[in-house]
């Protein structure tokens, strides 16, 4: 697990933060911590495999849809481009 220093952190911050935390029933390290947990990985924010697995269950595709498109590509390396 990372460890992080916070420096110059004023005491009106530092009292504030210990308010909130015994708010929380909290140390204050377990507060700053879920403060940047929520920061950082909000819970509303775009998670791409599972918009693409929900798009793919309203239209209706299946395993077997995947495969007809994975068996019917061209497996072939492609040609690199020529400029002469």
């Amino acid at each position: 697990m990372a460890a992080v220093t916070i420096r110059n952190l004023s005491e009106e911050a530092h009292r504030a933060l210990k308010v909130r935390a015994a708010q929380h029933n909290r140390s204050v390290e377990a507060e700053m911590c879920a403060i940047l947990e929520a920061a950082g990985r909000p819970e509303g924010r775009l998670r791409l495999g599972t918009a693409l697995s929900e798009m793919s269950r309203k239209i209706g595709l299946t395993n077997a849809d995947v495969e007809a498109l994975e068996n019917g590509r061209d497996a072939r390396p492609a040609e690199p481009m020529r400029f002469e």
